[in-house]
């Protein structure tokens, strides 16, 4: 029996950065399932489009596909543009919209992989504080998840942890690095709650400035690609049982 094809569908930028970095964590997943098949198109800006290619698809007779957003909370693309673009697929594809990437403990590895990456080391957590700076929502779902998530990594032994917001939300970055200041956290570290490089991640890192540490976006981390089969797994067991009823 075929598994079910994983469309990783990404939102998409005029950054050429983002696609690159998107395209990049997808070969990783792809990697760790060898003979999985893994197609990648975007919301906006860039191509392959989502329409266009869950029409190549449906041309080459597959029927089972798992849409996975490349998106690390369920805010307003999750909710309704990825659902909208799906709607208009051909009808003869059966296709399953996987949850969204976060919350999960492997975000807070990958979280972590890249602030030890930026120089910090697990000693350095009792003194350290960190801002958990995302790209912001208006969605009150997704600002929820992003201040559990600035908890979750608390509770792994960080003195500090604070959410901040590159757009939409408060507080902003180089607000929440004043106030560990303030609250007189001896080491202050920024770490991106973001996927790829573009417009809203160098925001973040101008924020950045009066930090000791910044650190990388999420990108290809070995943990994100684990998250994106893992999400695929839950996803298509119903379809690999149509399948098989079928």
């Amino acid at each position: 029996m075929n598994r079910p094809v994983l469309l990783v569908i990404a939102h998409g930028s005029r950054d050429p950065r983002h696609a690159a970095t998107v395209q990049a964590l997808v070969r990783r997943a792809g990697a760790l399932r060898p003979g999985l098949r893994v197609e990648t198109a975007f919301l906006d800006f860039n191509l392959p489009s989502v329409t266009g290619v869950l029409d190549r698809l449906a041309a080459e007779g597959v029927r089972d596909v798992v849409a996975l957003p490349l998106l690390l909370t369920r805010a307003f693309h999750a909710k309704a543009d990825v659902p909208a673009v799906l709607r208009q697929a051909p009808p003869s594809l059966r296709i399953r919209q996987a949850e969204v990437l976060g919350p999960s403990p492997l975000l807070i590895a990958a979280v972590e992989r890249r602030l030890y990456e930026a120089g910090l080391t697990p000693g350095d957590k009792s003194t350290t504080g960190v801002v958990l700076a995302s790209a912001g929502s208006t969605d009150p779902e997704a600002i929820a998840v992003i201040a559990e998530t600035a908890r979750e990594l608390r509770r792994t032994g960080w003195c500090s942890v604070r959410p901040a917001f590159a757009s939409a939300s408060l507080p902003r970055t180089e607000d929440a690095v004043l106030a560990l200041r303030a609250d007189g956290v001896r080491r202050v570290a920024v770490a991106p709650y973001v996927i790829a490089r573009g417009r809203l991640p160098d925001r973040i890192a101008a924020g950045a400035a009066g930090a000791d540490v910044l650190s990388d976006v999420l990108g290809p981390s070995p943990e994100l690609a684990a998250l994106l089969l893992e999400r695929y797994t839950e996803a298509a067991r119903p379809l690999s049982r149509v399948a098989a009823a079928g």
